[in-house]
């Protein structure tokens, strides 16, 4: 595992052997397996809450051993694109939180449920902006649902259809996540569906999907949800108060 006291400072997120050779040739960093121990018990990253700590944890995602990243690291990936539409909060706010997730991992639901309102708080007074990246480990139907919630994000809608994805934070299941499925939940969404539909098999929503895709590969962040903030990586749905501590150190980092 990479040694966070090296010299070259490299966070310690651990990565399949596979990756290693073209993550240090893209970036040169790598992200950490978070979500839950080998045996699918809660391991830090695999609770969203202190309250959801004693809940049994969900096993049916990527999982690995959990390292403590090294926290003088960074890494930064902000794209502060105003045409992004898979974004909240102002281009210019003093810090960015990106998000790699998948809409079929149990753990992101959790923190959309648990953390994401709390770090909205932040986005509405201007001091924080989400860049939201879909990493889509979990194949096919994990795809179509990013294209669907970008498809969505083109009509102004990106939020109520990813909240809408995770409702009660909850994952859907794979029957629910069918070209019909996403379509009929556009619809009761009120956007338009004949546009909608005509996004959602786009070669350019695709090629966007990918793109994010892409990114979370080449930086090694296969175990979902993983976090920079502010180019500090937090890994996993960790408890609401380690997000509020990290924007509010960014922040204060970013005010100087």
């Amino acid at each position: 595992m990479p040694d966070s006291t090296s010299t070259t400072r490299r966070p310690a997120w651990v990565i399949p052997a596979m990756i290693v050779l073209v993550a240090a040739v893209l970036i040169s960093i790598s992200l950490l397996r978070g979500g839950g121990d080998a045996a699918g018990g809660a391991a830090g990253s695999g609770v969203a809450s202190d309250a959801r700590a004693a809940d049994p944890v969900p096993t049916d995602g990527p999982v690995g051993e959990v390292i403590e990243p090294d926290a003088a690291a960074t890494l930064e990936m902000a794209r502060r694109d105003p045409q992004d539409p898979l974004v909240a909060g102002p281009v210019d706010a003093p810090v960015v939180l990106v998000v790699y997730s998948d809409y079929q991992c149990p753990f992101c639901a959790l923190w959309v449920q648990d953390s994401q309102p709390t770090v909205m708080e932040y986005v509405a007074a201007g001091d924080l902006r989400i860049e939201w990246r879909d990493v889509n480990v979990y194949g096919p139907d994990s795809t179509r649902a990013a294209q669907a919630a970008y498809a969505a994000g083109l009509q102004g809608k990106f939020w109520e259809y990813h909240d809408s994805l995770f409702a009660d934070g909850e994952k859907r299941e794979p029957r629910e996540l069918s070209a019909e499925a996403l379509i009929a939940l556009a619809e009761g969404l009120g956007l338009d569906v004949a546009q909608f539909t005509a996004d959602l098999s786009s070669p350019d929503v695709a090629a966007a999907v990918q793109t994010n895709a892409d990114e979370g590969a080449a930086i090694g962040a296969f175990s979902t949800p993983s976090f920079l903030i502010g180019g500090h990586p937090v890994v996993g749905a960790q408890p609401t108060g380690t997000f509020v501590d990290a924007v509010e150190s960014a922040l204060a980092e970013a005010r100087g």
